[in-house]
């Protein structure tokens, strides 16, 4: 197992590479400047000089390699937009709000996702299984940031039940998690159901069948197990996809996070704090799709890693 947690590590920092990579040219050739709105007000002087700070003095390939070098020691320096703060500081600050809000809605997304799966695919009414799957593919289909805005419509500005600006409190969280979770929850309602249905043809539910075991029983205490193989395998990128994708939300309902300080820091053509959250996001999916894949071959010994 050590030797592929190494290859994947290995894979992993190459793929942080070239996703560094992109992003670097890929910022630098949007029109405009960092500078562009002080440049108006400030001397020419003090304009070439934090030019010279940042290195944007320089040509692009030395630029490059400035960045490579002070990112393999965790150095991204300072923001360009905030003056006097450093990247690494922004992340500390921004990221556990972020962290927070994205592990409530994993959660909740995993609990309820599963409840339904199961729900739906032992279900002896055809109609409770017929309605999980309709709800499940509007979840499926309908973009966050839009149930984001109905929700936001009906219950705080309609109804005035709940805040939608911060998150000061539980009650705040209520809104933005169930704005992340919705999509998350009907994928793994689908696949959960998927997944138990599949195992109930195995040989092994068959004779548990036999042995006189109720239905439920049998695939809660035999089945289960291997039915949420492809859930676990799911788990880690959905993880890493609701912390990364929470940018909408973040924005929406003014989450002092990493999300929408993202968001912020590409309108305001941040260079350094783009390339400080791109490298965290990259490094966070990475780590959590190896996670995941270790995860499912230690629950289930047929699982050969690296094969």
């Amino acid at each position: 197992m050590l030797k592929y947690i190494c290859k994947r590590l290995a894979i992993g920092l190459i793929t942080l590479f070239i996703l560094s990579t992109i992003t670097f040219f890929g910022v630098r050739a949007m029109p405009g400047d960092p500078f562009e709105q002080d440049n108006k007000v400030m001397a020419p002087e003090t304009y070439e000089a934090l030019k010279e700070k940042f290195h944007l003095d320089k040509p692009l390939p030395e630029q490059f390699a400035i960045f490579l070098k002070n990112a393999a020691r965790g150095d991204f320096g300072e923001s360009i937009s905030k003056k006097g703060k450093l990247v690494s500081d922004i992340i500390k600050l921004r990221f556990p709000v972020t962290a927070k809000l994205g592990s409530i809605a994993f959660c909740t997304s995993m609990v309820v996702g599963l409840a339904l799966g199961i729900v739906a695919a032992l279900a002896k009414h055809r109609w409770v299984n017929s309605v999980i799957t309709v709800v499940s593919t509007i979840g499926v289909t309908l973009p966050n940031f839009l149930f984001a805005m109905m929700i936001m419509i009906v219950f705080a500005v309609k109804l005035g039940w709940l805040p939608i600006v911060g998150l000061n409190g539980p009650q705040y969280y209520i809104l933005p998690v169930a704005a992340l979770s919705l999509g998350p929850i009907a994928s793994v309602t689908r696949l959960t159901r998927s997944s138990i249905r599949d195992v109930m043809h195995e040989d092994y539910i068959t004779l548990s069948r036999s042995k006189g075991n109720k239905e439920t029983r049998t695939i809660i205490v035999h089945g289960l197990k291997n039915a949420l193989l492809p859930v676990i395998t799911y788990a880690g990128p959905l993880f890493a996809g609701m912390i990364t994708g929470s940018l909408v939300i973040e924005t929406l309902f003014s989450v002092p996070g990493i999300g929408a300080e993202f968001t912020n820091s590409i309108t305001n053509r941040d260079y350094t704090l783009v390339m400080g959250l791109t490298i965290l996001f990259g490094a966070l999916v990475i780590v959590m799709n190896l996670i995941s894949d270790i995860v499912a071959a230690i629950i289930d010994p047929r699982i050969k890693l690296g094969k």
